[in-house]
This record gives structure tokens, sequence and C-alpha cells, in this order.
């Protein structure tokens, strides 16, 4: 059934979300073929990077307890290092077996750099290295596997898109008629190069409306939209990715942007471990919570 029946237009959701307890949505796609390559490789350890609340970061301790590999969060932020115990996200890294090692915001910004990555090989010994978001080569073919058979009746295909890595194994495996939107967290248009890299089309879009002021950032509206989308459907939304994603979707409704007759495929790329902590922040700012 979907979601939306509405001027002649329906929507689907793909709940990418369900597919693992913990590792949900586009991490576990991401992660699956990085495991593979790093236990292949014979690495112990995996590195990565991430902020406070990053889904990345405790998607990846999870996949580490699970798999037998140990975990290396680079954080960004020194503040954290005294009282990461009161942030959900990273106590769930933890209580997974991931270590922490805390870096300046400054620092944090060289995370691509050749030479930071090689002190961090000095320091932690022989680590299979993940950038932020898990978002590479490997990342890119997981994620071409959201995409089935079924999902070929579509004309759109939609997704939130933080680091690019999903929204380019969707490009990849979307149909020669289906036309795939990206909407992302994040301010600008700058992800465009970036995506560019990872895709063989241009059968794609971002459309950057939708960010509400930025990464990690919400208003009394959005919050509503995903309170009311919970309470309708019975299915919880991130304020991050999936909860903009889906506020812009139906607004394109609203604005009449689709023509009547299209069938839209939204995919629920995960991300609810993060409720909590944005709950913690609504609280101190005296805004509405996130209903979970």
């Amino acid at each position: 059934m979907p979601l939306l029946r509405e001027k002649g237009i329906e929507l689907y959701l793909k709940r990418e979300d369900t597919i693992h307890p913990l590792i949900s949505g586009n991490k576990y796609r991401k992660l699956k073929h990085n495991l593979l390559k790093a236990k292949k490789a014979g690495k112990q350890t995996l590195l990565t990077f991430g902020g406070a609340f990053s889904n990345h970061i405790a998607a990846t301790a999870c996949a580490g307890h699970e798999q037998g590999i140990k975990t290396i969060g680079v954080i960004r932020g020194e503040e954290l290092q005294d009282n990461w115990q009161d942030n959900p996200t990273l106590t769930l890294a933890h209580e997974h077996g991931m270590q922490f090692h805390f870096v300046s915001r400054s620092e944090y910004k060289l995370k691509n750099e050749p030479s930071f990555i090689q002190n961090l090989k000095d320091r932690f010994g022989d680590v299979y290295v993940l950038p932020e978001g898990g978002t590479n080569d490997l990342a890119v073919k997981g994620c071409m596997e959201i995409l089935t058979e079924e999902d070929k009746q579509f004309d759109y295909i939609c997704s939130a898109v933080g680091t690019g890595g999903t929204i380019a194994g969707l490009i990849n495996a979307a149909r020669p008629h289906q036309t795939v939107l990206g909407f992302p967290a994040l301010k600008g248009d700058f992800l465009t190069e970036e995506i560019s890299t990872f895709v063989h089309n241009d059968r794609w879009k971002l459309v950057t409306d939708y960010h509400f002021g930025g990464y990690a950032k919400v208003d009394q509206p959005l919050i509503d939209f995903i309170n009311l989308f919970k309470e309708k459907t019975g299915v919880p939304l991130d304020p991050i990715y999936t909860g903009k994603m889906l506020f812009g979707i139906f607004d394109f409704v609203k604005k009449d942007v689709f023509t009547p007759g299209t069938q839209i495929l939204a995919i629920h790329t995960g991300g609810l471990q993060g409720i909590k902590g944005m709950n913690r922040i609504l609280r101190k700012k005296n805004l509405p919570l996130l209903n979970v």
C-alpha cells in the first residue's frame, strides 16, 4: 500500500531501516563489502571517523562487534573526551567495543590527508580505514543492492544524502526510465562533484531546499511533520535524513512538481538511533520532542 495517494501520485517507502536491529539502512549496505574485504585481508581492526551523533560510528561499532573485528572511532571534538558517557550514540558504540580517539575540530578537517591517516596507522597499527560516512567504492557497490527487480515500476527513486555513497549506489542501479532525487542534509550543492566520481549516468538531481538550516538543524514544522507521519503511518523517521527527505517529497506533491500518474519510491535509510540525542537538544531549546 502506498503511504500517499494524492493528485494521481503514489508514494511508497522502502524500509531499509528494518533489515538489521542495530546496523540499519544504508549503513548496513555500506559496511557489507568493506567488512568482507577487511576480513579477507586479515585485518583485525576497523578505524573510521565521525561526529558525536554519527550513525556511521554507531553502525561500525555494532558491525565490528558482530563480526569479531575491533573498531576505533576518530571522533570530532576534544570536548567530548570527558563527557562522552552522556552521549547516547557514543555510549552505544562503546557498549559494542569501540575505542575512541578524540581530535580537535581543526585536526578532524585533515581526516582525508595521507599524512594524517599515516599518523593514525603508526599509532594504532595495521588498521582497515573507512572514510567518514563509510562512502567508498565498496560502499557504493553495497548501496546498489538496495534496488531490486520489483522496484522497476517506479518513476522516481528518492533518498536522503549525507556523504553521497547511498545515492551513488541508487543512481548506478536505477533503470533507464528512472530519475533519482537526492535530498542533502547539508547546505549547498558541493556534493554534486563528489557523487559524480562514483556514478555512470546523469539521471539524477540534488534537491537542496530541504536541509532546514544544515546538518543536525531542525525546526518545529519539521518536528511536527515527523511526529504526525509516525502517528498516521506507524513509521518513525529520523530528523537528520529521512524526515527532511519526506518533508521535501510531500512538499513537492503539494506544489505539483510531480505529474499525475507518477510513482515514487522513497528509501528509508535508518538513522533512528540519533533520535535520543536530538531529543536532548530539543529539550534544551524548549522545543517539542520527537516521538519514538
